[in-house]
């Protein structure tokens, strides 16, 4: 790794380091626990059959997205945060998310359940709302998906 350069990481559970993983846990437990206020099991047993896409830098995990298949035709993405909000950091993730399941996945969908404030930020990559409103750990949330063009 190049100290204080911004580096994109693409890992199966098994390829993480044990660093990368606490950081991985770290990081989303500052933003989904702790600034959004917000007390939940994290740990799901999906991480393991997860793809991990990350940005780090300085051995710091700055910005993450887990992608997942849920059937032979759909990946869920999940569990995407930044830590520097505003930055443009979120839209490379997001942007590099896709490419990879694109690329990874025999799938034709990309399906999310992202919290109502955030519809914007995953519509500017064409994801559609596809479900109701629903809560989700206390916090308004709805399903959006992305096709395959």
């Amino acid at each position: 790794m190049k100290r204080g350069i911004m580096e994109l990481k693409v890992k199966t559970f098994s390829e993480l380091t044990t660093g990368e993983l606490y950081e991985i846990l770290k990081s989303r437990a500052e933003i989904f626990v702790v600034e959004q206020n917000c007390v939940y099991q994290d740990l799901d047993d999906r991480d393991q059959s997860s793809l991990h896409i990350f940005f780090e830098e300085k051995g710091k995990v700055k910005a993450y997205l887990r992608a997942f298949a849920l059937d032979d035709q759909t990946v869920q993405i999940g569990r995407v945060l930044t830590l520097h909000h505003g930055t443009g950091l979120g839209g490379r993730l997001l942007k590099e998310g896709i490419r990879q399941v694109w690329e990874r996945y025999a799938a034709d969908r990309i399906y999310i359940e992202a919290q109502c404030y955030a519809t914007g930020f995953y519509e500017k990559e064409e994801f559609r709302i596809c479900t109701g409103e629903f809560m989700e750990d206390g916090i308004p949330h709805v399903g959006m998906e992305l096709k395959k063009a």
